[in-house]
């Protein structure tokens, strides 16, 4: 019998997108200190929110990414992050890359990329993904990293018509609190 204790979908109820953004906040606001109060931007206006679930946890999104279209067939992926608690789990960084791919290509994506922190390049590497140029974001070192897409098939998740007004009240609210 096959595990589903972790399942990876797009946020789409107003409890998994406050937990998606709540949990971004927490990773890249409060633990690593790229960003001040929050890490919202433009581009979530239009990015589609991807969270792992954990079926047997109250807190239940213990993983995040986002993911978009900045021209036509061309995807990036981002805000990449995983609970500490279960960081060592080995499932949750490489299920999130994979539903973001596969659903980008799903979608038309003819090509994906991400900007990935230097510490991460080597796990996005297993992944088959290949870097393409080294770039200082925020202060730190990145790469701009591009996945084989050959081993990402098409999934069968349907595009939403268009970004979630439930998405837009939560980053209002969360702008406004913050």
């Amino acid at each position: 019998m096959p595990n589903r204790r972790y399942q990876f979908q797009l946020a789409q109820s107003q409890p998994d997108i406050q937990a998606y953004f709540d949990l971004r906040q927490q990773i890249f606001c409060q633990e690593q200190n790229l960003f001040t109060d929050h890490d919202q931007d433009q581009i979530d206006l239009t990015a589609h929110p991807i969270v792992a679930i954990d079926t047997e946890a109250p807190n239940r999104v213990v993983g995040v990414v986002r993911i978009y279209e900045q021209q036509p067939r061309l995807w990036y992926g981002g805000r990449l992050g995983v609970h500490p608690d279960y960081r060592r789990v080995g499932r949750i960084g490489k299920g999130l890359i994979y539903k973001a791919v596969t659903t980008a290509h799903t979608w038309g994506c003819d090509r994906f990329l991400a900007t990935v922190q230097q510490q991460n390049v080597r796990f996005f590497q297993r992944q088959h993904w290949h870097a393409l140029e080294e770039l200082i974001v925020r202060d730190r070192p990145h790469h701009l990293m591009e996945a084989d897409l050959n081993f990402y098939p098409p999934a069968a998740t349907a595009e939403p018509v268009s970004p979630s007004l439930l998405k837009f009240s939560v980053i209002r609210s969360l702008v406004m609190t913050n």
